[in-house]
């Protein structure tokens, strides 16, 4: 008789243990709060237009390139067309003055060059960078559990690294702020760290997005991010998982120190030879576990010192063809302006026209994110100053867009804002975060270290996603789900294996 896993959430990473669980034999059943798959891999339809509520690149998405197989196995790219762009952001000045953060590592450096003469040398720097690493291949440092690595595997790893030791020594130091302000243009001091969404991204990171970008192989899946987490749902399905909704665990159940099953919030249990929790860490160890299988190290990390990002997405559905214009732009503005209680000196604005089926001929998707403080929504949330709040940022935000795309206030058709307090209670994503932990120095660390997957002193039971596998990418989380049934094949003495639809 076959071995069964309960899995808690069917983002990205439940459906991918639910797929390799399937493949390796075990009876696995998915348990998700929400009517959808996906997780904070989504979209919502207002109207006649969809909202994009998550992938801007896709690691994985070039054939023969790192992560592919892994897509392959999971159903997400078969018969799926990839839509690539040229250049990541456009950041546009006061005085219209423009910078293109382009992924060509050639065109990148004759643009910082004409642009600024004099920080020509910092230009081809920056270049080289990105040239450093598009053989880099980020997908080592999912490939296998770490728990299940000896010094064998270890020195496998450290050996396949070799080769990038001197860019990764250059550039470990560095994070976006701290590189942008050795350029003398203001425009490229502003410009470097808005375009890559926080001053404190590691600058390593920033150059294999641009690798990645380069080689093809950070592209947009046709259709969005629901229809991508669809695909995936198809693929478990089809390998004979089950799939509940609505059914949102409230209690992982222990007997002698080892998980035996789940109790949902209607009461409804399930027993099971394993549990792994691809949901929110806070709230299972915190919650469903109630604190008892913690340990000085998770309380660290749920302290609150760890970057995350909750935001606030405006989307606007616009009777008008953006297609002409470039896809995210970041205008600096004039004067500050003060947003759901943040002071504002750049609004960013990305529209979805190179995926037509996001909108009607001749019309666009419009999103701008903010980062916002969930402190700041969570005091006002059940009251009417929330609602009115909602309105006020739209509204700025549409007054804003206004001076830049002149007639667009009489063409908006749809407005639909997600605050950290949505992204909370439809995903259940602790303080409405969207990427788990940010990518920072520290947060980079703990990914080539590893986070444990086990909380101490509780058998059969594991974790994957976002929570575990700092980063904040869909193929991290993925290759989470992934490694959670390899262990479990480990620990059952079964060779793993994988197969493609």
């Amino acid at each position: 008789m076959a071995k069964s896993i309960l899995i808690i959430g069917g983002g990205i990473a439940g459906l991918a243990a639910g797929c390799y669980g399937r493949m390796n034999g075990y009876d696995t059943k998915v348990f998700e709060l929400h009517e959808l798959p996906g997780g904070l891999c989504t979209a919502w339809e207002r109207k006649e237009f969809i909202f994009d509520g998550c992938i801007h690149y896709l690691y994985g998405s070039g054939p023969g390139q790192p992560f592919y197989r892994l897509w392959e196995e999971l159903g997400g790219v078969q018969e799926r067309p990839m839509l690539h762009h040229q250049d990541f952001m456009r950041v546009v000045d006061r005085d219209g003055r423009a910078f293109t953060l382009y992924a060509d590592p050639d065109h990148l450096e004759q643009h910082i060059r004409e642009l600024s003469p004099a920080d020509a040398p910092l230009g081809k720097m920056f270049a080289d960078g990105i040239r450093s690493f598009m053989q880099f291949d980020m997908s080592r440092l999912v490939a296998q559990p770490r728990a299940m690595m000896n010094p064998l595997d270890w020195g496998k790893f450290f050996a396949s690294m070799m080769p990038y030791l001197g860019p990764l020594l250059r550039w470990w130091p560095l994070d976006a702020a701290a590189y942008a302000h050795r350029f003398q243009d203001p425009l490229l001091q502003r410009a470097i760290p808005l375009a890559f969404g926080w001053n404190e991204i590691p600058m390593m990171a920033a150059l294999m997005q641009l690798a990645y970008m380069h080689n093809r192989n950070a592209g947009f899946p046709a259709g969005g991010s629901l229809e991508f987490a669809r695909a995936v749902e198809k693929r478990y399905l089809a390998l004979g998982g089950e799939l509940y909704y609505k059914a949102q665990v409230e209690e992982v159940l222990v007997e002698n120190d080892r998980a035996v099953g789940v109790r949902l919030y209607n009461d409804d249990e399930y027993r099971g030879d394993y549990v792994i929790s691809a949901a929110d860490g806070y709230k299972t160890i915190f919650n469903m576990l109630d604190g008892t299988y913690s340990s000085r190290a998770f309380h660290r990390m749920y302290d609150g010192h760890l970057p995350i990002r909750p935001q606030i997405q405006v989307s606007l559905g616009i009777d008008r063809d953006f297609s002409g214009d470039p896809h995210w732009v970041t205008y600096l503005l004039d004067q500050p302006v003060q947003i759901a209680g943040e002071e504002r000196s750049d609004i960013g604005v990305k529209h979805y026209c190179f995926d037509r089926s996001l909108a009607p001929a001749g019309k666009s998707s419009l999103e701008v994110m903010l980062a916002s403080d969930y402190d700041y929504w969570q005091r006002i949330y059940g009251h009417k100053l929330y609602d009115t709040e909602q309105i006020q940022v739209s509204d700025i935000v549409i007054d804003l867009l206004e001076k830049y795309y002149p007639g667009l206030k009489d063409q908006v058709e749809v407005v639909d804002v997600a605050t950290p307090l949505s992204y909370e209670r439809y995903t259940g994503s602790w303080q409405g975060s969207t990427t788990g932990w940010l990518p920072t120095r520290q947060t980079m660390l703990m990914l080539l270290l590893g986070v444990s997957k086990t909380l101490p002193g509780l058998q059969n039971f594991y974790m994957a996603g976002q929570w575990v596998e700092p980063g904040g990418s869909l193929p991290l989380a993925a290759a989470s789900g992934r490694n959670a049934i390899h262990t479990i094949c480990h620990q059952d003495g079964q060779p793993f294996v994988t197969s493609t639809p």
